[in-house]
């Protein structure tokens, strides 16, 4: 063996050496919960029992029979559809306006829109119960003025869901921004300055220039939005409606949550948390094979 060979293998085992604490923590943490979450779901357990029921697919069975997980699935893709329209589609806009069109008072525009995400969701929570009381909030005073009754969203289907998810995109709404935005400036002022003198309109120069151009950092926010759907719309869930009126605001991770810290029944909790990944990881199959394919990597 040469020389040459040694020291790789030796810097080889430096790496994987580096690497073992990095494992250690993914194992404690993200590994070892998963793997036990999967062995949960083919028992009967409350937590406080010492002793765990075998019941197989039961569990599973239990979840696939209930109406409500059908409901609380639609709910969840209501969230993620509201998301990505709120927090990848209309951040693109801002950004394509703010680094291409509106030009005065940029920075002020860019601080005020990331200001949010400083604040606490929970805190944002609290803050839009007060704003959106439907009898002597903010808003329901000023409706009041033009004669116009603000209607009791909490208790309605659809608007809790709509309204929830406004309360989770003003928190997230600007670091999807400041993300699209920083990759929007990257792109080459040659090239749509040169579209501009041939005097091809603005929404040529987002949809073919770009859009595209930006398409890697597009997929990123895309992937984090839908993550957002399933887990930044937690906590105003838990804080503002606890998943009611009859689930109608709720989705998979709440009531998951609802199910192993509320009724404590961990086993069905668990099996609808491995069925939860499961349908996120179908997601993440469908977005690589049929947004990926057309991603434009710079290098």
């Amino acid at each position: 063996m040469s020389d040459g060979t040694v020291l790789k293998n030796k810097e080889s085992w430096k790496a994987y050496c580096l690497l073992i604490p990095t494992l250690i923590i993914f194992s404690i943490f993200m590994f070892w919960p998963f793997l036990y979450t999967i062995y949960l779901s083919f028992f009967d357990w409350n937590m406080i029992t010492p002793i765990k029921k075998f019941v197989g697919l039961k569990n599973y069975i239990d979840v696939l029979s209930d109406r409500n997980t059908y409901k609380i699935l639609g709910n969840t893709f209501i969230y993620i559809a509201f998301l990505l329209v709120i927090n990848c589609i209309i951040p693109y806009l801002f950004a394509f306006v703010l680094d291409l069109i509106l030009k005065r008072f940029n920075g002020f525009y860019k601080s005020a829109l990331f200001l949010p995400a400083f604040i606490s969701l929970v805190v944002g929570s609290i803050l839009f119960t007060w704003i959106l009381n439907p009898v002597s909030g903010p808003v329901a005073i000023i409706l009041g003025w033009f004669g116009i009754e603000m209607p009791i969203w909490s208790k309605l289907d659809g608007w809790v869901i709509l309204v929830l998810s406004l309360i989770t995109s003003w928190k997230v709404f600007g670091y999807n921004f400041i993300v699209l935005y920083a990759s929007i400036n990257g792109i080459s002022r040659e090239i749509i300055e040169a579209a501009r003198l041939d005097n091809v309109p603005l929404w040529k120069i987002f949809f073919h220039i770009v859009l595209p151009m930006s398409s890697a950092t597009g997929i990123y926010v895309f992937i984090i939005t839908i993550v957002q759907g399933l887990q930044y719309v937690f906590t105003p869930i838990k804080v503002i409606t606890q998943g009611g009126p009859n689930y109608a605001s709720s989705n998979a991770i709440y009531h998951a949550y609802h199910e192993a810290f509320v009724l404590y029944r961990t086993g069905h909790s668990a099996a609808l948390s491995i069925m939860t990944m499961l349908i996120f990881f179908i997601l993440l199959v469908l977005e690589f094979k049929f947004v990926e394919r057309g991603i434009y990597y710079e290098n």
